[in-house]
């Protein structure tokens, strides 16, 4: 066992104290939120809040009385699940079909994709090709346009070339076509990297805004959880606006204990997802990184 020196002692202890400061920086804002959002107004004085003062529910039982909230919610938790497994079914077979030598026209179509990368058509030709598509104002308006992710696919292709030939081989020899051999032999082996490239999507959708701003303002029943987040943010500015609630629940609730109370809500789900994909993250973030 190598024996340790005063100065490597040190780093470390320096790395863990400079590591455990940037984990309260991070930390902070979210005890902070959650805290404040179970605090009741009137024992709130300002200044920071690390601990519930007056701990109630009261905003949360307000927000998810909300219908709004509760039909973002659906039309997140739908973006969040259809969005990344449509994308992973178009994008991956992409992935693998780029890794085929044989494919006429190959050479081509790597480039093609990669240029992708780095020109944009804008969005103003964006918006009118959903409109000629007429996907304006509909649910598929989230799912369609991402349905082929090429930062996804440069993964998973790297991913798919660092797999042992012999495993396609062998199964070329058992009589497996290309559709078989895709998805017997090469999907179930590409976990780490799907399930990296799911996460990525899984949040992106989930944290999506911009584009229900953009498509479907005129669509109220498609708002996602965060748009309806966006809009509380914007128009809860008084305490008169909650006064049509009644006069219990305006004691109980001011605007910002229910701006946190929704910010909770909207962050909490797609942090929970995170704990049950992080040893597959992990894997598929390192693609690429090691040779030999």
């Amino acid at each position: 066992m190598k024996e340790r020196t005063i100065s490597g002692t040190l780093f470390d202890i320096g790395n863990f104290l400079f590591m455990l400061f940037i984990l309260l920086l991070m930390v902070f804002p979210f005890v902070y939120i959650i805290s404040y959002s179970l605090s009741s107004p009137n024992m709130l004085k300002g200044g920071l809040v690390l601990l519930p003062a007056g701990f109630t529910f009261d905003s949360y039982t307000k927000a998810l009385g909300d219908p709004a909230v509760l039909k973002g919610a659906l039309v997140s938790v739908a973006r969040a699940v259809i969005g990344p497994a449509v994308m992973l079914f178009f994008t991956s077979m992409g992935a693998y079909a780029l890794t085929r030598n044989d494919l006429g026209g190959v050479k081509f179509f790597r480039k093609y994709f990669v240029f992708t990368l780095y020109i944009s058509s804008g969005i103003i030709p964006m918006y009118l090709l959903m409109g000629y598509l007429n996907l304006k104002g509909t649910f598929l308006i989230y799912i369609l346009p991402g349905a082929v992710s090429v930062f996804s696919m440069v993964l998973i292709k790297t991913y798919i070339e660092g797999l042992p030939k012999e495993l396609e081989e062998a199964a070329v020899v058992d009589g497996a076509n290309d559709f078989r051999l895709f998805f017997q032999v090469i999907f179930p082996i590409c976990t780490p990297v799907f399930a990296a490239v799911v996460l990525f999507e899984c949040v992106n959708q989930w944290n999506a805004f911009i584009d229900t701003q953009i498509y479907n303002t005129m669509s109220p029943n498609l708002y996602p959880l965060q748009y309806v987040l966006y809009n509380t943010l914007n128009q809860i500015n008084s305490l008169d606006q909650l006064r049509d609630q009644g006069q219990k629940q305006m004691s109980a609730i001011t605007p910002q204990t229910f701006k946190m109370a929704i910010t909770v809500i909207t962050v909490l789900p797609i942090a929970c997802v995170y704990p049950f994909l992080q040893k597959y993250f992990i894997k598929g973030l390192l693609v690429g990184s090691i040779k030999g």
